[in-house]
């Protein structure tokens, strides 16, 4: 089973990468932990259940129910993040599925319970609320880069994020540590899956990514930024 990371290594966009060490302390002691293994469903879409996960270690995949009646890929969440926290403090019903890519460790609360530590802890209410509006205008960027950027580019763009907000810098370069398929990638790209196998295989040739079993790996992330349009990291606002 995965441990908790270090406290010194929270992703620094994730919700406890944000906090200072007593604020992120807090939010650790909230609730109780519980473990699931790779494919446990830790929330449904539509489920009126009012409970929040933080996540500790490992990763999660965030999936919905599209028009077609296919389910997408929305996002990915790992160590540092919450899941759940908008029908937490909505009340409204749960509006994706959240599953986990491999063994996870998660704190779960209750809504009042998380209510009350917001109302102690203001930063962390701040906090919440500054990561909620950072997911919004990433969703929003990824509408805009379906219409104006092609699906190599759009594909760029996606695994810049991920090494950046999730990648651990090994020898050879970043690992991004949740293995994902092809269909979720062109889901979340918006491209058919030919044609992301094809890019793919173009990036592998590139030497700027490698894939496994379990995880991919960003050979060259200067080049991947550059392929992607971006500016260096450093110069970037999320």
């Amino acid at each position: 089973m995965l441990e908790p990371i270090g406290s010194a290594e929270w992703p620094a966009r994730s919700l406890l990468g944000t906090l200072s060490p007593p604020a992120r302390q807090d939010l650790l002691d909230l609730g109780t932990e519980v473990r699931f293994d790779a494919g446990a469903v830790l929330l449904r879409e539509g489920d009126n259940d009012r409970h929040i996960f933080l996540l500790v270690s490992g990763f999660a995949k965030v999936t919905a129910t599209v028009e077609n009646g296919e389910t997408s890929l929305l996002a990915v969440r790992a160590a540092g993040d919450t899941v759940g926290e908008m029908a937490a403090m909505s009340g409204a019903p749960r509006s994706a599925t959240v599953t986990a890519c491999g063994p996870l460790t998660a704190r779960v609360s209750q809504s009042d319970e998380l209510r009350r530590l917001l109302e102690r802890r203001p930063v962390i209410s701040m906090a919440l609320t500054g990561m909620v509006a950072d997911r919004l205008r990433w969703a929003n960027r990824r509408r805009l880069d379906f219409r104006g950027y092609p699906a190599k580019v759009r594909l760029a763009r996606l695994l810049v994020e991920l090494a950046e907000s999730y990648g651990s810098s090994r020898a050879g370069g970043v690992v991004i540590g949740c293995r994902l398929t092809q269909p979720e990638l062109a889901t979340m790209v918006g491209a058919a899956e030919t044609t992301i196998h094809k890019v793919l295989r173009e990036l592998r040739a590139d030497h700027l990514l490698e894939t496994g079993y379990r995880s991919t790996v960003v050979r060259d992330l200067p080049s991947l930024e550059r392929l992607a349009d971006l500016l260096p990291n450093s110069s970037r606002t999320h």
